[in-house]
């Protein structure tokens, strides 16, 4: 059968434009970093392995705290030596929320570091703050930017300077509050208190010491049964992750190392043990040395996600698959298999 000339004319066209459209594909709106790292085959169940870490913004000095607002559909996060808190969102971009986001006075010799830390985004858009520069935990309300002290001191003594917190589903709110903030550390003049704690505030507004044994307490979540309290300790000497395990009442009935990152450290690995995600499988998104170390909720390392820069936090954002990350200078974000704990209740 003999085509038509026209016929003959547009079959090769067509074959040029299906080329082209196959050889062009969408240039992705943000770059990508870093690297995943496997440790263990069944990190493919929660991060693909051709999952891109991509660099949404820059620019910062020491990025934290992100936590994502549902009900606005945005992230917030703080850069602490800046006292400034930052919102993201796809649509709109960075824009400053709140400066400063943590202590408001006159410049002061003792302050290390004067902005909010870390962030709890509640269920009605407020947003828990610990605010290491004013050395208090708060409760924020994005719209008004009004700040209302929830907790301000332990036994008389202020806190030292409070670094992150997280809630339960009945409002039983957890917190660290290490040195960080004071310019001497433990040595500051202006310390209070002999340790460095993790606390419990109740509803009624009581505040209860949970351990006072850790050097550096900082990064802090609750496992999907909240019966398993997480927290990391951010010392290079003794780099591990604490789980405590709760009563009902939220009161500590035993205690052991998770996991310890002594291993891993090294001069060119950037990061500590910081801030954490829990997944509703249990899956803990850990920052540590290299990156974001992923574990099972018996703490087998599963693998790594690696920005390339030391990470600092970490907060399930989106429709719940979206690791979003500060990362020292950076804001990165990756996609996951695995369902944040905070987008099941």
């Amino acid at each position: 059968m003999r085509l038509p000339p026209y016929l003959l004319l547009a079959v090769p066209l067509l074959a040029v434009l299906a080329a082209c459209t196959k050889q062009t594909p969408p240039t992705p709106r943000f770059p990508a970093i870093g690297q995943l790292q496997t440790f263990d085959r069944s990190f493919g169940a929660v991060v693909a392995s051709d999952a891109r870490i991509e660099k949404l913004t820059e620019g910062f000095t020491w990025s934290e705290g992100p936590a994502w607002v549902r009900n606005g559909g945005y992230l917030l996060f703080t850069d602490v030596p800046e006292n400034k808190l930052y919102r993201w969102s796809e649509e709109a971009g960075l824009s400053v929320l709140l400066s400063p986001s943590g202590y408001t006075g006159p410049e002061l010799p003792t302050l290390r570091e004067a902005g909010a830390n870390g962030l709890y985004a509640e269920p009605d858009g407020s947003v828990l703050l610990a605010d290491s520069g004013t050395r208090i935990l708060a409760r924020l309300d994005p719209v008004t930017r009004k700040k209302t002290p929830l907790a301000t001191a332990f036994e008389g003594h202020r806190f030292n300077s409070p670094n992150d917190v997280v809630r339960r589903n009945d409002g039983v709110v957890f917190f660290t509050d290490p040195p960080y903030g004071l310019k001497d550390l433990d040595q500051s003049p202006v310390k209070e208190l002999r340790f460095n704690g993790v606390y419990r505030l109740d509803t009624d507004g009581s505040v209860h010491l949970l351990d006072d044994s850790l050097s550096f307490p900082n990064g802090i979540a609750l496992s999907p049964d909240a019966r398993t309290l997480y927290v990391s300790n951010s010392d290079p000497k003794r780099p591990i992750w604490m789980a405590y395990t709760l009563d009902a009442q939220g009161a500590v009935t035993g205690k052991r190392v998770f996991a310890d990152a002594s291993d891993l450290m090294a001069k060119d690995v950037p990061g500590l043990p910081d801030g954490m995600a829990v997944a509703a499988d249990g899956t803990l998104f850990a920052t540590g040395p290299g990156g974001v170390i992923v574990f099972d909720a018996a703490g087998k390392r599963l693998g790594r996600i690696a920005t390339g820069e030391a990470v600092s936090n970490c907060a399930f954002g989106n429709d719940g698959h979206t690791l979003y990350m500060t990362s020292h200078a950076m804001l990165t974000r990756v996609r996951v298999k695995s369902l944040g704990l905070q987008f099941v209740r």
